[in-house]
């Protein structure tokens, strides 16, 4: 299914939320930051940050949005390009010590640091703002044929840079991200913080290795649809399951390490809850089959639910 406009635009911010955390990492740490690393750094955020995702919305999606009735010179539009100007002026300074840095220039990192984090502080504010509160707007007073035009206009800004100006780009802000010591989000979370948050969610969770054993399930202390002890671990999950049912899981098991299936899904009653078991193939970003993770929900709930029930009509917490 092709995007929406507001998609490309979310995956624009999505990528270079990514070059900044890469960055950030490589900042923070006790050795400098490669200098081919920055070189690509100032060509990304200059070139396609500024030079082609900013143009995307103050040629194309803005003046479409002050044709259906939203000003410029006020409003979220008004800030926005406030903020694209502000963001010049930080990307010039970031530019400036990034290139003599990456030319062999070691008193310009401490220059680099300071200009990078405010440059990408405002960046990510930036980023909030319009994902948050413009294109919800947007896609409100916009009309289905709005968003084709603005999706043509997308791809208008990019072809004027050259063919296959966004794979391009995202190819180089990977070698960015690739080349710095950024770690998964996850990583950032103390273990037991991280523990917490699984036990938290309103689903149980399992997980088997590639070799076909349990390796971990959450809410162990606490009540759980099908019960379970830390004897499981390191157990074969076929001896967890029912002789007659094996078949059908090492038939799920050979999909999802093949790559041929990315869920499989069951819902059964138990007495009065209606209960749904989801098993997902876990892989890295290379595609390879790291495990299968077993997720159980008590829906009964979610399926009487009716009508809605925004933020703003929950009850107030004493």
């Amino acid at each position: 299914m092709d995007q929406q406009w507001d998609e490309l635009l979310r995956q624009d911010h999505e990528v270079t939320e990514r070059v900044f955390a890469a960055i950030e990492a490589n900042l923070a740490s006790a050795s400098p930051p490669p200098r081919p690393q920055i070189a690509r750094l100032v060509a990304f955020l200059r070139d396609y940050v500024d030079g082609c995702h900013n143009q995307k919305e103050e040629r194309v999606l803005f003046p479409r949005l002050q044709a259906c009735g939203m000003p410029l010179e006020a409003g979220p539009i008004a800030v926005m390009l406030d903020e694209h100007e502000r963001g010049r002026v930080l990307l010039a300074e970031v530019v400036s010590a990034g290139a003599a840095y990456a030319a062999g220039e070691d008193a310009a990192l401490p220059g680099l640091r300071t200009a990078f984090h405010a440059y990408a502080a405002l960046c990510k504010d930036h980023f909030w703002k319009e994902g948050d509160i413009l294109y919800p707007m947007a896609t409100r007073i916009l009309t289905p044929a709005d968003g084709e035009d603005i999706v043509r206009g997308i791809e208008a800004v990019e072809d004027s840079l050259g063919a296959g100006t966004r794979a391009r780009y995202y190819a180089l802000a990977q070698e960015i991200v690739d080349e710095g010591r950024l770690a998964d989000l996850a990583h950032g979370l103390d273990r037991d913080v991280l523990a917490a948050i699984l036990n938290t969610l309103p689903v149980e969770l399992s997980f088997i290795d590639d070799q076909d054993r349990v390796r971990y399930f959450s809410h162990e202390h606490g009540a759980k649809i099908f019960p379970r002890s830390r004897g499981a671990i390191g157990t074969a999950v076929q001896n967890c399951h029912p002789p007659k049912s094996l078949h059908l899981v090492n038939r799920i098991l050979d999909d999802f390490k093949a790559g041929a299936r990315d869920v499989a899904e069951f819902w059964l009653d138990m007495g009065p809850r209606k209960v749904h078991v989801r098993y997902w193939p876990v892989c890295d970003r290379s595609g390879r089959y790291l495990g299968t993770l077993e997720t159980v929900q008590d829906v009964t709930g979610i399926r009487r639910l009716e009508g809605e029930r925004r933020l703003l009509d929950a009850p107030a917490v004493a």
